[in-house]
């Protein structure tokens, strides 16, 4: 778990990158209306969750380095106590609770925000700030910037501001060991539904009913929600990379895409497995999968540090092309096919991408004009697939077959760890749990 000295110590590490007399002003999330008068699961903003861990809508996050200030100064704009709207929508921290047991130096209440911007922003030299995050929090920091400039025989504003969210964004990339350990736990989560997704798998089951197991199991563990919409696709509809209807049945024969995460304590797991929904691969599956497959593990020999993504990418598309030539789903040389990217008919996205507090997270993947080389810290997803589209200029025993394998990488400073290793991706393994 993410301790509240920890939070403390990424406010200051952002603090410290910042010029003297600056202030830092981070919005928070808001409630999100569902239909009418309901409102959506409330999930905290990634950056705010981050440097605060406060799960409350409606906070911002003030930090300074004001001269006047005896170091570091810190305080949370939160929503105040309110025994009769607690008892409609819960509990509330409020100002006292977030100075004495969350340790900032100050505590307003959100009915105050405006003055309390308008006194923080004084004085400052240059303003850190999410502008286009929120529309409404922009409003709130351009009116305290307004009654500022209204008033400047009393008041000094601002002369710059400054976009905060390139330096959280690179404080984010590399993970520290707790959070390696929040993750670990959501893959493990994870895992353990995508086993239970096999098991339970039949011919004429429906997607939705495989989604239904994955997500109980996630709620079961304590990951009360998916990281993101999962993807239960059968037979064609593995060829959408982002399907999520997840509303046919499955039928015999076919096989099953699952692209399913847990999001636990803020943090994603990202797996995707493909079988067959009668526990059988045929023999064109099997080819395809194998394929992808080996085209995987080749990715995960070289996502070590120092290696970039566009540099493995490009192996895995000489084996990728190379076995769809020798499929004959390719009609030309390897050379000439890779060459005019014939492959991209059948793998059409990246190999993979940063997860932490997003699920397609923070974070620059090239500097200076060049790929980023993977450092010890990062997290990565390898996710090579083939989706084979149902044209009759493709041989029918391959015809609207989708396959992707995606497991989740912890880099280390000798290679990378797998942590999504707990449910199984070969050929062998997959048969054998699902015929339990």
């Amino acid at each position: 778990m993410i301790t509240l000295k920890q939070y403390r110590q990424r406010q200051s590490r952002l603090l410290a990158q910042l010029p003297q007399n600056s202030v830092c002003v981070i919005p928070g999330a808001d409630l999100l209306t569902r239909s009418r008068d309901t409102e959506f699961g409330f999930r905290q903003h990634s950056d705010f969750w981050y440097l605060t861990g406060f799960n409350e809508p409606q906070a911002w996050l003030l930090l300074s380095n004001h001269p006047r200030f005896d170091g570091d100064y810190r305080a949370l704009v939160c929503l105040p106590r309110d025994p009769d709207m607690e008892i409609w929508h819960g509990r509330r921290v409020g100002p006292e609770l977030a100075v004495s047991e969350w340790g900032y130096d100050e505590a307003y209440s959100s009915e105050s925000l405006i003055e309390v911007l308008t006194d923080w922003l004084d004085d400052h030299d240059n303003v850190y700030f999410p502008q286009g995050e929120y529309a409404q929090a922009d409003d709130a920091v351009f009116e305290a910037l307004s009654n500022l400039r209204s008033r400047p025989k009393q008041c000094r504003a601002p002369s710059a501001i400054v976009d905060c969210r390139p330096l959280i964004h690179n404080m984010r990339l590399l993970k520290s060991a707790d959070e390696i350990a929040v993750m670990r736990t959501a893959a493990d989560i994870s895992a353990r539904a995508h086993c239970r997704a096999m098991k339970f798998a039949r011919p004429g089951c429906y997607e939705y009913q495989l989604e239904a197991e994955i997500h109980h199991e996630f709620a079961m563990a304590g990951a009360r929600y998916p990281a993101y919409g999962t993807i239960v696709g059968g037979g064609e509809n593995a060829c959408i990379l982002h399907y999520t209807e997840n509303q046919d049945t499955v039928a015999d024969g076919s096989l099953i895409l699952i692209d399913a995460g847990a999001e636990y304590n803020g943090y994603a797991a990202d797996i995707t497995r493909t079988f067959p929904v009668n526990g059988k691969f045929s023999p064109a599956q099997a080819k395809l999968y194998q394929l992808v497959l080996d085209a995987q593990l080749l990715a995960i020999e070289h996502l070590v540090p120092g290696a970039t993504l566009p540099d493995v990418t490009n192996k895995v598309v000489k084996m990728l092309t190379t076995g769809l030539c020798e499929l004959g789903l390719l009609n030309e040389s390897v050379d000439s096919a890779l060459e005019n990217k014939r492959w991209r008919r059948f793998f059409m996205h990246g190999l993979g991408h940063y997860l932490g507090l997003d699920v397609h997270d923070v974070g620059e993947y090239s500097q200076h004009g060049h790929p980023k080389p993977l450092e010890a810290g990062m997290v990565i997803t390898v996710e090579p697939g083939l989706y084979i589209p149902n044209e009759p200029d493709v041989a029918a025993e391959f015809r609207g077959t989708g396959i992707r394998i995606e497991d989740n990488l912890v880099i280390t400073s000798t290679g990378n760890d797998v942590i999504t290793a707990g449910v199984p991706k070969t050929i062998e393994d997959i048969e054998a749990l699902m015929e339990q």
